[in-house]
Formats: structure tokens, sequence, C-alpha cells
């Protein structure tokens, strides 16, 4: 239900360890633009990592719980933008001061 994340260049992310145990899955039947998803996982654990879409090749989209600065947290990766609003419960109303979009642009 609740995903947070934040788009990086990749040329701009870089791994201090563990790139190797990384394991890649793409697919594109679940994404709504059409394009592949590739989804980086830990093979060890299987917590994803970060995800690339075809359609942005150039950007990585690391999930925020990847990153153990909690001052980045509380600054940097505070909620800018909330996509696919259209399908949010009804019990949530929103990240307070995000952009919102129905779609996932």
């Amino acid at each position: 239900m609740f995903i947070s994340g934040f788009a990086v260049n990749n040329t701009a992310m870089k791994h201090i360890r563990g790139e190797e145990k990384l394991t890649k899955y793409s697919q594109k039947k679940t994404i709504e633009s059409g394009n592949y998803m590739t989804d980086f996982f830990c093979s060890v654990c299987g917590t994803l990592m970060y995800r690339r879409s075809s359609g942005y090749p150039e950007m990585s989209l690391p999930r925020i719980g990847t990153v153990d600065d909690l001052e980045l947290h509380e600054t940097k990766l505070k909620p800018q933008l909330e996509v696919f609003c259209k399908n949010r419960v009804s019990w949530f109303n929103g990240v307070e001061g995000a952009k919102q979009s129905q779609g996932g642009q």
C-alpha cells in the first residue's frame, strides 16, 4: 500500500558494499506506462533496494528505508510528491504539503 522512494541519477548513486549480492528481476505486466521495471533486491535477505524503469534508464528509484541517515529522512527525503492518488485507500488523506498526482507522473 505504501512505497516510499526517491529518484536519483545513476551517476550519483554509489554502492558502498554488497552490489555483487543484488539480483535483478524485470517485468512490465503491472506497470501502468508499459515500460519494463527492473527490481534490484538483496539475494541474501530479499529486501528490494531500488528499481529502474526502461522509460528512464538514467535514473534509479531507491527505497527510502535503504538510507540509514536519519538527517536525510528529516530533510531531503521528506515526501514532495505523492503518485497514484487515484488508488489511495479512503482512510489516508495524503502527505501534508506534498504535490499529488492521480497517475505515476
